[in-house]
């Protein structure tokens, strides 16, 4: 055999076991080279959103800066690997540089990557926000990605011998493994490792593949590969024996096919998620279920090209009927998407509703989507590439002309066509760019114009590719079809209106002014003397604007999606929408970016109602983001994030709670409303406070303007009790709470990978979840107030407690519409809770508004009721609650 130091080739034969063997490590190789490619994506992708931000500019620079890297790797060592006599250890060097440089970005960027928000600047210009989005990470990423831009050429060129087509098999095979490495990565490595874990396997996973390819590979390619001595010739030699037979193929047509079959490829992907993403959750798990498809789509078209034995002599013939059965795979899966919510809802069907059967629904309405079109396509590209080879094209080159197509895909697609043009439109702009790409003769055939006359049908009579559920009876209000989702406004028959993100998540309603009243004063009633306000997500607009009610607050609030801002100018026409005092200043930017970037701080900052299970998410909920608001409170701040119980588990709020422990050892958790089936749970800090005054929240009220006092009372927040009374926990039961518990950090994203199951199929009710939590937690005046309160620390404990008995009882309750019937099982617990703490009104008032319900058809029953009621709020009170108006004003109704 050829070593580096022999120049005499050994003639020896190999046994055809070896050959084989070295075939099988080639692919096994491939295969775990395809899956650290994909892993390292998704991990740089979510390492660098964290700074650059979740804004599309971002996203999309980070995926065009890695295929922008993987391109030119493929083009600029195209040629050195043709003419290469090692390319085995030329496989094996980028394998290893992969491994140190991916090692290194992971080890680095989180000391790094936060001073990256800071340079782009709260409110950045698209253009500056986009070249750095773009270039730093490409310049962070450029030797990996050249590398592994690099691997598929270097491992074709090491497998070519005479008569031999490993192209198909090798593309295969690490397309494959890309598809089995998200799938592993987003279920099994990065949920129970982290990202640094993951990316120390991945790294050892690269490192093993030099190291193997290295001991088996290490020598000449005549050694390698036992070929003649003219083997470096015999790519040329081939190639000219193809084009004997092979007419019309150039290297400006191939060239062009490659690029624009990346373009629309990709763009048919990015196209075909935004409208399956209407349908679905929308969490980390069904992005890579989406992906996976797509994935093993295209590595079975490669196979199964291969294994028909029509790559050897690649003609402009065999590429039309490539095409022309891609544009019928297009056609069908196009078609697909007007059923999408069909497809995802056919296991639901069929097994009920389970987390299997929903990742089952997202599977299947990519597989309708998605896998036909995707298997078409992986045939397509091996049949380029192979007619690249046989123009004396290397592959590399071939390689890096699609991979350029496919990093412009997502922001042609994503970011110009769809938001503008719409998603139907698109769909035939892409089907029509297929039927260009096929050659003139081909239009001779009646094949051509029947596609072409069932396009302009389509067209012609097909609906709009969106998903709205409208109620019987309502309407919709609005629908925009912005660059990272669809935002719709529906009204039921009654007028409600609600606002949707990809007609799945609802992010308010008209209906909810009294809760988004509460959202917003709660947290401004325990700051002392709040002047300036920021809010992190906007939705409706209600919470922002009930907090600019007072004159005396600037309010500012920051909201992802453009569309949600502009939709929010429908709410504010309502009935009942809060009049603010003053303009809301809203700004359209990812909130954790903003909040590393910005230097302005805030008396008062408040996180909404971020859905945990969504994509993205969960940065919100992360240490290192809690530590960033932190940093932008004003001396003496306040910060309150606000949790909806029912959409996550006891687990995932207990990973929430730890990183806000972490970083605000002295919060305490607030409720924000008694409601049993949409509980809201709030986490307050004041970071320079110890503890909470009783005094300083009457004082607080006793500033208030009429309309202000008018508005607290509406919201049930017009006394010192009922705003304190909504603690349920101080730090002391908190940190009991978390003990033990993970905690939700940039490197171990618990959330983003625990909160999706309770999407997909809750465990328990809401109301559950909520008495569940209620018997963990208990407060009292000891922990989390100040000290030396006396009397009034006295009743809080009693509100406490009669709130406690509120809730459990409330899990018991029967509604009924007949007010004798419902108070009849209400009169007793109620007046129990009463004579509990008479400052408890969420109990005396239904009591009281009950008995004048049954005055005229019982006024016997109305009046016992009210004379134990009158009974209950007359324990005299102690002497520092005289100013409480809460006894006096349901007495003065008793008459």
């Amino acid at each position: 055999m050829l070593t580096a130091e022999s120049s005499t080739p050994h003639t020896t034969p190999v046994p055809l076991t070896a050959g084989h063997a070295q075939s099988g490590l080639a692919m096994l190789l491939m295969f775990a080279s395809g899956a650290g490619g994909l892993v390292w994506q998704m991990v740089w992708t979510a390492q660098f959103g964290l700074a650059l931000g979740h804004e599309i500019v971002a996203v999309l620079s980070v995926v065009a800066a890695f295929f922008g890297g993987i391109s030119a790797g493929s083009f600029f060592l195209a040629h050195r690997l043709e003419r290469s006599l090692y390319p085995g250890r030329w496989y094996a060097g980028l394998e290893a540089l992969i491994a140190s440089w991916a090692l290194l970005v992971a080890l680095v960027s989180p000391l790094v990557l936060p001073h990256l928000s800071q340079w782009i600047g709260a409110e950045p210009s698209a253009l500056w926000h986009w070249a750095l989005a773009f270039f730093i990470p490409l310049l962070a990423l450029l030797p990996a990605t050249l590398a592994m831009g690099a691997t598929l050429p270097a491992m074709e060129r090491l497998l070519r011998r005479e008569h031999s087509q490993p192209l198909g098999s090798v593309y295969a095979a690490n397309t494959a493994g890309a598809m089995a490495g998200l799938l592993l990565a987003v279920f099994f490595f990065v949920p129970s490792l982290g990202l640094l874990g993951t990316s120390l396997v991945f790294a050892g996973v690269n490192a093993t593949c030099a190291f193997l390819a290295w001991q088996v590979w290490g020598g000449s390619l005549k050694s390698d590969l036992h070929l003649p001595d003219a083997a470096p010739h015999a790519a040329p030699q081939r190639a000219q024996a193809f084009d004997a037979t092979t007419p019309l193929a150039t290297p400006q047509t191939v060239g062009l096919r490659l690029f624009l079959t990346g373009l629309l490829g990709i763009g048919y992907e990015v196209l075909a998620v935004r409208v399956i993403s209407q349908v679905t959750e929308n969490t980390v798990y069904t992005y890579a279920m989406l992906l996976a498809v797509f994935l093993m789509g295209t590595a079975l078209g490669a196979v199964l090209i291969k294994r028909a034995g029509v790559t050897g002599d690649v003609t402009a013939q065999r590429i039309d009927q490539a095409l022309g059965e891609l544009i019928v795979s297009i056609f069908l899966g196009g078609i697909s998407l007007w059923w999408a919510d069909q497809s995802y809802a056919l296991p639901l069907r069929w097994w009920g509703p389970s987390a299997t059967t929903a990742i089952a629904g997202e599977w299947l309405a990519g597989m309708t989507a998605m896998f036909l079109p995707s298997m078409a396509m992986g045939a397509l590209f091996t049949l380029l590439c192979r007619q690249a080879l046989q123009i004396r094209m290397p592959l590399g080159t071939a390689l890096g002309i699609n991979n350029l197509g496919s990093a412009l895909a997502p922001v042609l697609v994503g970011l110009v066509l769809v938001p503008f043009a719409g998603a139907r439109a698109v769909l035939f702009m892409l089907i029509a760019g297929y039927l260009a790409l096929r050659s003139v003769q081909s239009w001779h055939r009646p094949a051509g114009w029947v596609a072409a006359g069932a396009l302009l049908v389509l067209a012609i009579f097909a609906g709009p590719l969106r998903f709205v559920n409208v109620p019987a009876g309502g309407s919709l209000l609005s629908y925009r079809e912005g660059v990272m989702a669809a935002v719709s406004v529906v009204a039921d028959a009654d007028g409600v209106a609600r606002l949707h993100i990809n007609n799945r998540v609802q992010e308010g309603s008209s209906a909810s002014g009294q809760v988004e009243t509460r959202l917003a004063q709660l947290p401004l009633l325990l700051h002392p003397s709040p002047r300036t306000a920021l809010f992190l997500g906007y939705g409706t607009g209600y919470t922002a604007n009930a907090a600019a009610l007072d004159p005396h607050i600037q309010v500012k609030a920051v909201e992802l999606l453009p569309e949600v801002i502009e939709a929010a100018g429908i709410f504010a026409l309502k009935a009942g929408a809060p009049a603010s005092a003053s303009p809301v200043a809203t700004v359209a930017a990812d909130a954790r970016r903003y909040v590393q970037s910005a230097t302005d701080r805030h008396d008062v900052i408040v996180a909404d109602l971020f859905h945990p299970a969504r994509s993205g998410a969960g940065n919100l909920y992360t240490v290192e983001h809690f530590s960033a608001v932190k940093a932008r409170l004003a001396p003496g701040g306040l910060f309150c994030q606000w949790l909806a119980l029912h959409q996550m588990d006891i687990e995932t709020l207990r990973s929430i709670v730890a990183a806000f422990l972490k970083v605000y050892p002295n919060a305490v958790a607030v409720l924000a409303s008694n409601s049993l089936d949409t509980p809201v749970l709030g986490l307050i800090a004041r970071p320079d406070q110890p503890g909470w005054q009783i005094q300083s929240v009457r004082t607080r009220l006793s500033d208030m303007s009429p309309r202000m006092t008018k508005t607290l009372k509406t919201a049930k927040l017009d006394d010192e009790f009922a705003v304190l009374g909504s603690i349920i926990a101080g730090p002391l039961a908190l940190k009991d709470f978390v003990r033990d518990a993970t905690l939700n950090s940039d490197d171990r994203p618990v959330v983003t990978h625990r909160a999706p199951w309770v999407s997909y199929a809750p465990q328990e009710a809401p109301r559950d979840r909520l008495t569940l939590l209620m018997q963990r937690l208990a407060p009292h005046a000891a922990d989390g107030m100040a000290p030396h309160q006396g009397a009034d620390a006295a009743r809080l404990e009693a509100y406490w407690a009669a709130r406690a008995k509120y809730i459990a009882f409330g899990m018991a309750v029967r509604p009924d519409r007949d007010p004798r019937v419902m108070l009849n099982q209400l009169r007793l617990p109620l007046l129990d809770m009463v004579s509990t703490s008479p400052d408890f009104r969420p109990a005396s008032e239904p009591l009281l508004a009950l008995a004048e319900a049954v005055r005229e058809t019982d006024p016997q029953l109305s009046a016992q009721v009210k004379l134990a009621l009158r009974t209950a709020l007359s324990t005299p009170p102690s002497p520092s609650s005289a100013s409480s108006p809460l006894p006096a004003i349901p007495l003065v109704n008793l008459k």
